[in-house]
């Protein structure tokens, strides 16, 4: 998995490339406790290059929420992929993250 970072304004930007599996998930949990510990205020995760997504990535997902709302820090995830939404719907987290299906959609909906 790669990660591209970009600032938009107050938006962070997580270009997320490749799968979020157990051999990749400690290295998105890092830069995302360091995103919780700059109380990151606005973050929006590219999916559109993720192909697939397992329980460690979901947990790390689940995580960062989970601190960021100790601050009121928003999330929302773009571009998921059918395989990868499907995922996020079977185990109901798509009603706990905003998902949007572009990045515009996205970034409107932190603003």
């Amino acid at each position: 998995m790669h990660v591209t970072e970009t600032l938009e304004g107050d938006i962070v930007i997580l270009n997320l490339k490749g799968d979020i599996d157990l051999h990749h998930s400690p290295k998105l949990r890092e830069l995302l406790q360091s995103k919780v510990k700059e109380k990151c205020p606005k973050l929006l995760l590219d999916f559109s290059e993720v192909g697939y997504i397992d329980s460690s990535g979901l947990a790390t997902l689940v995580e960062y929420y989970q601190g960021s709302r100790t601050y009121s820090g928003k999330i929302c995830l773009a571009v998921l992929s059918a395989r990868v939404k499907s995922v996020f719907d079977l185990v109901r987290l798509s009603e706990i993250f905003s998902i949007s299906p572009s990045l515009e959609e996205a970034k409107n909906s932190l603003k």
